[in-house]
């Protein structure tokens, strides 16, 4: 029934129902059967039947011809979201991916907004196929799982077919998963079996092409003859027919059949020349592809070479369509689209109630005579509502504020998580390089130890290594991520050694260094002796940069002792400028530069952030006096472990060359050329073997015939990376020492590398010393 005619039935009956009403009001009252006079309430009236039963027979009137307008509105939402799943399977078969993902977001959006699960979960997998298609493996296999989540819900076994081929196909061969794809092939046929047999022969030959990409011809020859009797049943399946042939083809070529071969190839090749409608363009470039190599490989180079022709043609044409950039913007939206789709439902549920309630509005207009204490009731029912509306649309408000403030949040988080591990990745890199080759050139050529050049080389290089780190460090104190470690070590030789660093600086602006310590410290004291140097050599390289012709005093002093624990104030002190007084209380801020001039010492102004939060991490104290042009002196105390006993300076076995005198054979898996040579002459210095892989396609060839003490394994490589390589190695049974060689901060990189069977983590730059000592840990526990 049309709209129109539902509102002209609406009408009718309610004319019909006032006249039967009134009617029956003015029989009943001539003969004095309806009223009553009640001394409580007042006057009250009595329907008869015949009025309940007009009453009634309207409001079913009523209820039909919405229920009829909803049916028909249900109808023509269901065309338009067929319309446009239609439409987007027509341009993903002509691999316009990112036109297809949007039909696909506008039918998921009316989908979502009628509660029609089918349409959902059809629409999720359509989505999913075009992130698989563009090697979004990601979000292909989230967007397939939503679909399942609805087709399970239904129980439709036509649809979950489709969603477990799809999975099948995407780890098979986007995954290179052939176990998991046959898995889900396995699951698609048990769902297509007893519902289409076109449905069931494409999920045959999913499975065959994926026992022929791992070499298991004979179980695909046998799903292949299975095949063959139904494809005249099928004339129109141009795809089912195509496979059919390729897959023949590769069985008989696998034979060397080659005629056969070639006769299968051919037919396959004149179904992609025929175009059939929603025929993908990709197996045309397949078949080319194909075609090229089997006539080169059969010494046919004429027609090798003229199927290469047609092949790099397509191919030129199909990589025109750069997509990439759409799709990612339409995944977002299609996201959001899931986000808001909970919003339209309740704004779609809101309209059909404010319906009902119009609807309502009316009846108690109609019977308002015979029901004048309804019509109060709901009056106030009607208050009640309004003001729950109201309440409800200023929560929704308050819920989308705070939605879009953490969304805000978390994005910026995100955004500085990624600059951080992208700035450590890409400077550490290169580092390595310039730091590797200078301990080469020092350890190779002994005649240039004591250069000055290569010595302003070392310190440059180990400078500019510290400053990335300053910036990385001021990152981890943010998040909380810095832990002390504990060593035992001599205070004194130890701020010696920073003296003798800093001399390059200190000469600079012809600056003397002094070292004054108390000869009631310990000698040897137990804390992160690192971090304490940091501290010292920040605040002296700080002193230095703005002292000329002046000095810079060290001084340790003993401040307390308890039964083993000492609280050592240092002071480093200066004859410099000075700091302005209205500065004093921002110096230990990030990013803060005083006194900058065109000359100065560059430096990126988190120096002393650090040290204030290094000092809290000690849990000691830190202050600052300064005055203009006479200097400046800082003062800090942390409490130190120590024992009594502990007289002599125990030994460290880093202390000691790591040389073997037997050498251990270790491959290398590494894409850079420059870190190949660095970490190749460093092993080779040691006594070591080394062989290197480029990728980790190549670190598998070589383990199949060589056996070697251990692997370093680089993370961030092309075509396959450190982890995925390293699980085919685990997968292979093969249980040598792998070590991850990386410029990422150990830390983001720990779970995920232990996770992949990788053993342990050394970061770039790393010294040599304790990567030699952990390829030793590692291969002698093997």
């Amino acid at each position: 029934m049309e709209p129109k005619a539902a509102k002209y039935i609406f009408i009718f009956c309610l004319f019909l129902t006032e006249y039967l009403l009134l009617s029956d009001f003015n029989d009943v009252l001539s003969e004095k059967k309806l009223y009553f006079i009640s001394p409580k309430l007042g006057l009250e009236m009595i329907p008869t039947t015949k009025n309940i039963f007009l009453i009634f027979s309207f409001i079913f009137n009523l209820s039909f011809s919405f229920g009829q307008e909803l049916n028909n509105e249900k109808k023509g939402v269901d065309k338009e979201i067929t319309r446009f799943i239609d439409s987007s399977r027509v341009f993903f078969n002509s691999s316009e991916y990112d036109k297809s993902l949007e039909k696909a977001k506008k039918a998921l959006s009316l989908a979502l907004k009628h509660n029609d699960n089918r349409q959902i979960a059809i629409t999720y997998n359509l989505i999913g196929l075009n992130f698989s298609q563009v090697a979004d493996d990601g979000n292909a296999i989230d967007y397939f799982n939503k679909s399942l989540i609805y087709a399970t819900k239904i129980q439709n076994d036509t649809i979950l077919s489709w969603v477990y081929s799809n999975l099948g196909n995407l780890y098979a061969f986007n995954k290179k998963d052939a176990e998991t794809g046959i898995k889900y092939y396995l699951k698609a046929i048990n769902h297509s079996e007893n519902i289409s047999k076109v449905e069931y022969l494409y999920n045959l030959v999913n499975l065959a092409t994926t026992y022929i990409s791992i070499e298991s011809y004979e179980e695909a020859q046998a799903l292949l003859l299975e095949i063959k009797p139904h494809l005249h049943e099928f004339k129109t399946e141009s795809e089912l027919k195509y496979y059919y042939y390729y897959l023949t083809g590769n069985y008989h070529e696998w034979h060397k059949f080659y005629a056969l071969a070639e006769e299968n190839y051919l037919k396959a090749y004149e179904i992609c020349l025929q175009k059939a409608k929603n025929f993908p363009n990709s197996h045309e470039l397949e078949i080319y592809k194909l075609l090229t190599g089997f006539y080169k490989k059969t010494n046919a180079i004429d027609k090798s070479e003229k199927f290469a022709h047609k092949s790099d043609s397509l191919q030129k044409v199909l990589q025109d369509l750069e997509q990439n950039e759409n799709i990612r913007l339409l995944r977002q939206k299609i996201e959001k689209e899931e986000v808001k789709s909970r919003l339209v439902k309740v704004e779609a549920e809101k309209e059909i109630q404010d319906q009902k309630f119009n609807n309502l509005k009316l009846l108690s207009i109609l019977v308002i005579v015979v029901f004048l204490a309804t019509l109060l009731l709901l009056y106030y029912q009607f208050k009640l509502n309004k003001i729950r509306q109201i309440t409800n649309e200023e929560l929704t408000h308050a819920n989308e504020a705070l939605l879009v403030a953490k969304e805000k949040a978390e994005e910026a988080t995100l955004l500085k998580t990624q600059f951080v591990s992208t700035i450590s990745h890409e400077l550490r890199t290169p580092l390595y390089g310039v730091i590797g080759i200078t301990d080469i050139i020092e350890t190779e050529h002994k005649e240039l130890e004591n250069s000055p050049h290569l010595k302003a080389l070392k310190f440059s290089a180990n400078y500019l290594l510290a400053l990335v780190n300053d910036v990385l460090k001021v990152h981890k104190f943010e998040e909380n991520r810095v832990v002390l470690d504990n060593n035992l070590f001599d205070i004194e030789e130890k701020l010696y050694t920073i003296k003798d660093s800093l001399m390059v600086i200190a000469k600079k602006h012809r600056n003397k260094i002094v070292v004054e310590v108390d000869s009631k410290i310990p000698q040897f004291v137990l804390g992160d002796s690192i971090r304490l140097s940091q501290i010292i050599i920040n605040l002296v390289s700080n002193s230095l940069k703005f002292t000329t012709d002046g000095t810079v005093t060290i001084t340790a002093k003993l401040e307390s002792q308890e039964a083993h624990l000492v609280y050592i104030c240092f002071t480093i002190s200066d004859t410099g400028v000075g700091i302005p007084l209205e500065y004093q209380d921002k110096i230990f801020e990030k990013f803060v530069q005083i006194n900058r001039k065109e000359d100065d010492y560059q430096g990126t102004g988190i120096g002393l952030s650090i040290v204030k939060n290094l000092v809290t991490l000690f849990k000691g104290t830190i202050s600052l006096q300064s005055e203009e042009n006479i200097g400046t002196s800082v003062e800090f105390t942390i409490p130190l472990a120590y024992e009594k006993d502990s007289q002599e300076k125990p030994i460290n076995k880093t202390d000691n060359p790591l040389l073997d005198e037997f050498g251990l054979k270790v491959l290398l898996v590494e894409d850079n050329k420059i870190n190949q040579m660095v970490t190749k002459k460093l092993l080779e210095n040691n006594n070591y073997t080394c062989e290197i892989a480029d990728d980790g396609f190549m670190a598998l060839e070589l383990l199949k015939n060589t056996t070697y003490d251990a692997i370093l394994m680089d993370i961030n490589m092309p075509k396959i990376n450190g982890y995925e390589t390293t699980k085919l190695i685990r997968e292979q049974g093969i249980a040598i020492p792998i070590i991850a060689l990386t410029a990422f901060e150990r830390e983001e990189v720990y779970d995920t590398a232990i996770a992949s069977g990788i053993d342990d983590i050394i970061a770039k730059p790393f010294d040599t010393r304790k990567l030699l000592q952990m390829i030793r840990k590692y291969s002698s526990e093997s």
